[in-house]
């Protein structure tokens, strides 16, 4: 069961939840054919997306890998989040995203992102700006509010709805948690009670366990996965199929794994080039290793040693083949401990 988003419905009920740094056209392609019901660029600024910045207009490009392809804008003025829109848009965007949920400091400190929350007239200008502006839907990424005495989530999704967005995401911290203690879950079904649109509950999910939990305590439609697919793209599809077989896909093997793990590595080399590329993929291949050791397949001292030769190296063609090696030590690791 996919979650209609304007004329769009998605495969299923997991998402991918864009990610700076994370989420760039090779992990997003790969999260895709892997199952993933929606997936979503890095933080797009908007101004800096109109007037051509090498690295905005990289982020908003992939239309041709992944459909429906959404983009996400940040920004903090109604002219430069149109504009933005309709340049998003003339790439191909299917679904326009506004980001009112980054925490980060260089962004609300521009008056983006969470800041947002702070001045929900404001916010809304954005939102008829880019909806105005948009012949695709447009969908808003939010915070329970900007700190716990000021929850204003179920306001500010009220007022997306008003003015004509199709979908609401909603992170359960405040901006002034940033990522520490637990998302409240149970927070997030007061942003329930105050929309009819569909309603994405984000932060914390990991398990097919936490999954059902965040839809439970939240009321949400569907779930975003951040950080939990960090080293592994596959997983927001994983968890879609165990919610609803046949949506998603099943956890891959090892070897399935190795594959995935290793096409990822050659579609980063391919979009960043080999020099560049080879210093993006050290933190997805360093995420690789970490769900390993997480998974008992390697030792304490095993990580360190991986970690050195594959992190280190500026040989590409040696990293790849380290890539392999580290699996065949992992499956020699599960073959030993079938038989003990």
């Amino acid at each position: 069961m996919g979650i209609r988003i304007g004329p769009i419905e998605t495969r299923n009920r997991v998402f991918l939840a864009p990610m700076s740094g994370v989420t760039d056209e090779p992990f997003r392609s790969v999260a895709h054919h892997c199952g993933a019901g929606l997936v979503v660029t890095e933080m797009v600024a908007s101004e800096e997306l109109v007037n051509s910045r090498p690295d905005m207009v990289r982020r908003a490009t992939g239309a041709d890998a992944v459909k429906p392809f959404v983009v996400q804008l940040a920004g903090r003025e109604a002219r430069w989040m149109a504009e933005g829109a309709r340049v998003a848009q003339d790439l191909g965007a299917d679904i326009i995203d506004i980001n009112m949920g980054c925490p980060a400091r260089q962004v609300t400190g521009g008056l983006s992102g969470s800041a947002l929350m702070r001045d929900l007239d404001h916010a809304t200008t954005l939102i008829e700006a880019t909806v105005g502006a948009s012949n695709v839907p447009v969908t808003v990424k939010m915070r329970l509010g900007w700190d716990h005495g000021n929850l204003n989530a179920p306001e500010l999704a009220r007022r997306a709805e008003d003015s004509g967005a199709a979908m609401v995401t909603v992170h359960g911290r405040t901006r002034c948690q940033f990522y520490g203690g637990k998302a409240d879950w149970q927070a997030i079904a007061r942003v329930r009670d105050a929309i009819s649109i569909p309603l994405i509950a984000n932060g914390d999910g990991v398990t097919p366990a936490d999954a059902r939990s965040m839809l439970a305590l939240s009321g949400a439609d569907g779930i975003m996965i951040g950080r939990g697919a960090y080293g592994r793209p596959w997983w927001p599809g994983v968890i879609a199929d165990c919610l609803e077989p046949g949506s998603g896909r099943g956890e891959p093997s090892l070897a399935e794994e190795a594959g995935i793990v290793l096409r990822h590595h050659a579609a980063i080399l391919a979009h960043y080039g080999p020099h560049h590329g080879n210093r993006v993929a050290r933190k997805h291949v360093g995420w690789v290793i970490d769900r390993l050791a997480e998974r008992a397949f390697l030792a304490a001292n095993e990580v360190q040693a991986w970690r050195a030769r594959l992190l280190r190296s500026g040989d590409n063609s040696s990293v790849a083949a380290g890539i392999r090696d580290l699996y065949d030590t992992c499956i020699s690791a599960q073959e030993e401990r079938a038989v003990a």
